[in-house]
Parts: C-alpha cells; sequence; structure tokens
C-alpha cells in the first residue's frame, strides 16, 4: 500500500495557509482562487486550526452571520488532526472516515510538509486497484 510520503511527493502543492485574525470571507476568497476545501489556520509558525468550506457553511452561513465580519479564529476548528508521511494511505482512510474530516495536514518531524485530501486518497486507492488488475489481467493471459 502507498505511503503519504509518496501522495506528497507526486502531488508537489504549496501548503496554503491564513491567519487567524483575517476574515472568513478572505479565506473563502483564497480556497477559490486555489480551487481547494480548506486552509490551515497558522499563527506565529504554529498550526492553530483548520478552516473548511464546511466550517463557512454551518457556521457562518446557516447562522447568519457575515464573511465580511467574521474572523477565521471564530469559525476554524482547532482540534486538529494531523497524519505523518510514514502512514499508509489506508490508515488515513480510516482515520479521515471515523473522524469525518476531509484534509489531513502532514507532519514529519513537527515540521508541516503538506495537506492531503479525502480525494488524494480515493485516486490513490483507484489507482493502486487499477495496476492490481493490470498485473492480474497479465498473470492470467500467460
Amino acid at each position: 500500500m502507498k505511503k503519504i510520503n509518496d501522495l506528497l511527493a507526486a502531488k508537489q502543492d504549496e501548503i496554503w495557509s491564513i491567519a487567524p485574525e483575517q476574515f472568513v470571507f478572505d479565506a473563502l476568497k483564497l480556497m477559490a482562487e486555489k480551487e481547494i476545501g480548506a486552509l490551515l489556520v497558522i499563527s506565529e509558525g504554529e498550526t492553530c486550526g483548520i478552516i473548511s468550506e464546511r466550517d463557512y457553511a454551518r457556521k457562518v452561513l446557516l447562522k447568519g452571520r457575515s464573511s465580511r465580519d467574521t474572523p477565521v479564529r471564530d469559525i476554524m476548528t482547532t482540534d486538529v488532526v494531523f497524519t505523518h508521511p510514514d502512514d499508509t494511505v489506508e490508515s488515513c482512510m480510516k482515520l479521515m472516515t471515523t473522524r469525518r474530516i476531509r484534509h489531513l495536514p502532514v507532519l514529519d518531524k513537527d515540521q508541516l510538509v503538506g495537506v492531503i485530501s479525502i480525494g488524494d486518497l480515493v485516486k490513490a486507492i483507484i489507482s493502486e486497484q487499477k495496476e492490481t488488475i493490470e498485473l492480474l489481467e497479465t498473470y492470467i493471459r500467460s
């Protein structure tokens, strides 16, 4: 099974973040611009939260608040779940399913090295299954 490090190597994405004092509108604008569903919230070089489109929908939109007047710190998720580069795709899929989250920051020796999404994991699983099917078809034909 593939490791998270393999996904990060192929992904080569930047880590997008926002400060807790910035407004939710700025977070939404950045997420739309980068075509991503979540941003890490970083203060003084430390990850203090994560904000997602789900946070916006549930904590701003449905409560009648304004994204232009609401600071990120007011709606961010502070209980951030992390993974490590040596973890497997399977273990991360289980973690994300159990915790009902869609984005996992990746820490390597307390250093933030990337973020993976549920979509990244699904693509990796589909790719691995496709390779297995091709190997089995080759074996059957031989």
